[in-house]
């Protein structure tokens, strides 16, 4: 299952209590206030596992409570700080508050941003004394922690973004060039979410999504494209895979970018290669549609691999245009 959105509450830790207290030794007369202070509350972190690839690796928990910090004790001694806890999520999840506003964005591994910061320990009456006090008998409580509600939306970390129409051949097409192994059928929409696989090209490797096929009317919530269009948003690169076989090839392609632009225009930016697949069928009049409009191709045949490896080529070059991958 893939799960992408998710609704948590964080809660920090609460600070511990500064004390009141006197020395009280033998032969030792004026003994003076020596109360401690407080442990500071533990603090609840949001950290970026590049080992998770959907919100569903983070169980079925919602609510993630750190711990509180002891109270202070005699002798001048501070509390135990209260233990803070890591809430690992997949790269790339972005965080928002209730009122939606954007708190942050984990794209690189090992990321890690302060969800909830623990109370401040209270301080012993030994912090207040002075020459005019030297018997102090003020003391504080310890700060309460951070309570908050956070929506995480998760959006895929992919090189290459897949987008086609249902049957276009996107799944057939991911298995034989990636490592991936989505569900394939001679029916509309088998792809019921995203799916991620990895291609090696050239000694490099790059990662692409396999996003559920697109009708016309996506971005407008119509079939199921849309809810997974957000997930193309960070690709470097598009794989428009286009069927072949289809009457209309070339109003299918218009047909996609139509889709994209409608939700976001600056996906038709992106660099993008199109790959006509099913050539194993009689795709001459796609190819000669494309031709008249300019725009270059590749042939491909998810079933026996045809042109599989050209394919791998030329997105290698896309993503690995500069050398060096930089997230978008």
């Amino acid at each position: 299952m893939f799960l992408d959105e998710k609704k948590i509450e964080v809660i920090s830790g609460k600070g511990g209590n500064g004390i009141c207290s006197f020395r009280r030794e033998k032969h030792v007369p004026l003994g003076g206030p020596d109360g401690g202070d407080g442990g500071d509350g533990g603090s609840v972190y949001l950290r970026a596992n590049e080992q998770y690839t959907t919100l569903l690796d983070m169980g079925n928990t919602y609510r993630y409570s750190a711990e509180a910090g002891a109270s202070g004790e005699a002798a001048n001694r501070t509390g135990r700080s209260g233990k803070d806890i890591y809430v690992d999520v997949p790269r790339g999840t972005i965080a928002r508050d209730a009122e939606n506003r954007i708190l942050t964005d984990l794209t690189e591994a090992g990321s890690v941003w302060m969800a909830a910061q623990g109370g401040s320990g209270g301080l012993g009456n030994s912090r207040f004394a002075s020459a005019s006090n030297r018997a102090p008998r003020q003391h504080t409580s310890g700060k309460p922690g951070e309570k908050r509600i956070l929506n995480l939306e998760l959006k895929l970390m992919a090189d290459v973004g897949l987008v086609g129409l249902p049957n276009a051949g996107k799944s057939s097409l991911v298995r034989k060039i990636s490592s991936a192994k989505p569900k394939v059928a001679d029916y509309p929409f088998t792809t019921l979410e995203p799916v991620l696989g990895i291609v090696q090209s050239k000694n490099r490797s790059f990662v692409v999504a396999d996003i559920p096929g697109l009708i016309e009317g996506a971005s407008e919530g119509k079939g199921l494209g849309h809810r997974f269009l957000k997930h193309i948003e960070r690709t470097r690169a598009l794989l428009f895979v286009i069927d072949g076989f289809e009457e209309n090839a070339w109003k299918a392609f218009c047909s996609l970018k139509k889709e994209l632009e409608a939700f976001h225009p600056k996906l038709l930016e992106k660099k993008f290669v199109v790959a006509l697949n099913k050539s194993d069928l009689d795709i001459s009049k796609a190819k000669k549609a494309f031709a008249k409009h300019g725009q270059a191709v590749i042939e491909t045949c998810a079933l026996n691999g045809d042109g599989c490896a050209n394919l791998s080529k030329a997105l290698g070059e896309l993503v690995y245009v500069n050398e060096k991958k930089v997230w978008r």
